[in-house]
């Protein structure tokens, strides 16, 4: 079922160190100490089932989100796992009870919708939930996770789709286009057309060379906040549907920080080190 943060984690944990405010306290003899910077940590947590509702229908649910121990600003939290009112504790111990939740939700919804049908199946399936949580990457202050999802509920295929976003910890916000680039909209939208096939998603013509605007459904592609980027590009992640047919699968579009020139936010670009 199509569940766009839908939950979400990791399979396994990362540590990675974070530069933050050192905090300095007084010990027994008077004297001040520094403490050590904050480290940044990463945990996860994951919930896996399935459960055969009639001989013909099988259901499958999988889900994984990450665990923040060390981000304590509740408003990143929120922005983290997209504000979901159903998140109130933030703990492992409380995410792992919401994937709990969610899954026996699942559950009951698709027996009860399936109660009508399953008598038409000629033959057995398998249903099911996934979703997940990826952490790209942490660096100079910002961290990059991929939010992913899939399904399958009956029909031709399954589907499938993903989120970028990117979080600045030194800020405790989420980052937006506009803290990067004040190219205006149209000129954007121009050099996505114009890159569209830099990036392989698996579509290719009879030589062998990418193709994805063969399969293009809109005649302009959206500058979207679905994105990341790092010292090279600006990515545009687009997921199947959004822009092109689903044969093309998901497709994600560059553009360099020199073709963005100088519409790129000087503080940003010493911040990323870009050249």
């Amino acid at each position: 079922m199509k569940n766009t943060f839908a939950a979400l984690a990791l399979s396994s944990f990362f540590i990675f160190s974070a530069c933050k405010k050192s905090e300095s306290y007084t010990d027994h003899t008077g004297k001040t100490e520094v403490s050590r910077p904050q480290v940044f940590t990463v945990d996860s947590v994951q919930v896996k089932d399935s459960i055969q509702v009639k001989d013909s229908l099988k259901l499958r649910y999988y889900s994984r989100m990450l665990v923040f121990p060390s981000i304590k600003n509740k408003n990143l939290l929120d922005s983290i796992y997209f504000g979901d009112k159903n998140i109130r504790d933030f703990s492992k111990n409380g995410l792992h009870a919401l994937l709990e939740k969610n899954k026996n939700e699942y559950f009951a919804k698709v027996k009860k919708d399936s109660k009508d049908f399953l008598s038409d199946f000629t033959f057995s399936e398998e249903w099911y939930s996934d979703t997940g949580m990826n952490m790209k990457s942490n660096k100079n202050g910002y961290l990059h996770i991929e939010y992913v999802w899939g399904s399958y509920e009956g029909g031709a295929h399954d589907n499938y789709g993903f989120s970028e976003r990117v979080f600045d910890l030194k800020n405790n916000k989420k980052v937006e286009l506009k803290d990067l680039t004040s190219m205006p909209e149209s000129r954007l939208e121009a050099l996505l057309m114009k890159n569209i096939n830099k990036m392989n998603s698996g579509t290719t013509d009879s030589s062998g060379k990418v193709n994805n605007s063969e399969m293009l459904l809109v005649d302009v592609i959206p500058a979207t906040e679905n994105f990341y980027f790092d010292e090279k590009n600006l990515y545009f992640h687009y997921s199947p549907y959004e822009i092109a047919a689903f044969a093309a699968g998901d497709i994600t579009i560059p553009v360099s920080w020199q073709e963005l020139g100088d519409t790129v936010n000087p503080a940003f670009k010493e911040r990323m080190k870009i050249n």
